[in-house]
């Protein structure tokens, strides 16, 4: 029997924002985590987050791949594992890439916790206080929380339709010469414009980088989700040993697995080793083995195709009632594939204060400016279509229309 003990009483506490590193200081929440508090209500429409379909989840396969990795192999399951990753499903992942055009050996991939893990290893292993990063304009924010906290400058690089403005990518490198540690990229249904990077760019983004020393880090969240026209080849693919390739199984199997991997130089996957075994040894290879599971019995191939033919129906449901009910002056992107489209109002509307306007309709949105890494366009908005059914995305649009006409008066 374990007797009561008393709390030690005296009248000193600690200053908490004493003891914290600068860098903790500078933290700060993600817009969209915070926003989707706000969008939790269920009679508001939320195209705000960017959140898969949860109905297309196959549950049933995780069901059964669990029972089968429990049943013949659970021991190993539920054991610690390599830093790494699981070497079946790494391999499984070699012979994937490569037949997508990614020259990429099981020696060269590290499995972690979500891509946003692999975006935070590459930061403490590139970043020190000062160093430039080289970014689209605007940008993945996940990516910019993950690195803010090593203190590196951002630069930018402006963003058309079709992606990254190359053009501009030179005066930005020559500026910041010697500083720039690396150029990111979201070449792939961009988040948040969903613009595609056209092939030329990409052969011209590497001719560049590599003129001036600079590694790439890809990342290709959405790459197989392309519902319209043609893949184009990985700028992995065009110079792999100055590339970093990212990837995830969250937007295509399920981002409740949190299993994302990396492709890089052997250099550079030896350091990412060494950084993650530090952060939390190994991901978990139990959720690695289902997946390779659910992976090597085809039945990711077929998963893909469904989610691709919804998210196709409910893109064309998004543009479509755009059109029809949109005011003259509101523009926005044509994604080929992925989650999201970048809309502008005009330029008297600021994003972020009409959201209060946008909830009074019972709608919300990502304000534009969360997605720069200063001041950006106030008058920009991300939509998601993955998330709600064509009716709920029809409903929705006509909402967020009243709210622009009333704030048009």
């Amino acid at each position: 029997m374990s007797l009561p003990i008393q709390p030690v009483e005296t009248e000193v506490t600690t200053d908490w924002d004493a003891k914290m590193a600068a860098r903790a200081v500078k933290m700060t929440s993600s817009v969209i985590r915070e926003l989707l508090k706000l969008t939790e209500k269920p009679d508001i429409i939320s195209f705000a987050g960017g959140l898969p379909a949860a109905e297309l989840f196959p549950i049933r396969e995780f069901r059964e791949a669990c029972e089968y990795v429990l049943t013949t192999n659970g021991s190993k399951a539920l054991q610690y594992g390599a830093t790494e990753g699981y070497t079946p499903l790494r391999e499984y992942l070699s012979e994937k890439m490569q037949k997508y055009g990614v020259p990429a050996e099981v020696e060269n991939i590290i499995i972690t916790n979500g891509s946003q893990q692999a975006l935070d290893l590459i930061g403490r292993i590139f970043l020190d206080k000062g160093d430039v990063v080289i970014t689209e304009r605007p940008t993945y924010l996940g990516a910019l929380q993950a690195w803010r906290a090593y203190e590196p400058q951002f630069a930018t690089v402006p963003l058309d339709d079709d992606g990254m403005c190359v053009d501009e990518l030179e005066p930005v490198l020559k500026a910041h010469q010697g500083k720039v540690k690396f150029i990111y990229v979201l070449p792939n249904f961009h988040n948040p414009a969903g613009t595609t990077l056209p092939l030329e760019r990409r052969i011209e983004l590497v001719r560049l980088a590599a003129k001036y020393g600079v590694p790439i880090v890809e990342d290709d969240p959405y790459g197989e989700l392309r519902f319209e026209g043609e893949d184009i080849t990985p700028i992995e693919t065009l110079h792999k040993e100055n590339v970093i390739y990212l990837s995830t199984f969250s937007k295509t199997l399920a981002p409740g697995i949190r299993i994302g991997w990396v492709t890089a130089p052997s250099k550079i996957i030896s350091k990412l080793v060494q950084a993650k075994q530090g952060a939390d040894l190994h991901t978990g290879v139990f959720v690695q083995m289902v997946a390779h599971d659910i992976c090597s019995r085809g039945l990711l191939r077929s998963h893909v195709k469904k989610v691709r033919e919804a998210y196709y129906e409910r893109r064309n449901a998004m543009l479509q009632a755009m059109e029809e009910h949109f005011p003259a002056g509101v523009t926005w992107t044509r994604p080929q594939g992925g989650l999201f489209l970048w809309v502008r109002l005009p330029p008297q509307i600021d994003t972020t204060e009409f959201m209060k306007t946008a909830l009074e309709e019972k709608v919300a949105y990502v304000p534009g400016a969360a997605f720069y890494p200063d001041e950006g366009d106030h008058n920009a908005m991300r939509l998601n279509f993955s998330y709600c059914r064509p009716e709920i995305i029809r409903e929705g649009i006509q909402r967020l229309a009243r709210a622009i006409m009333r704030e048009f008066g």
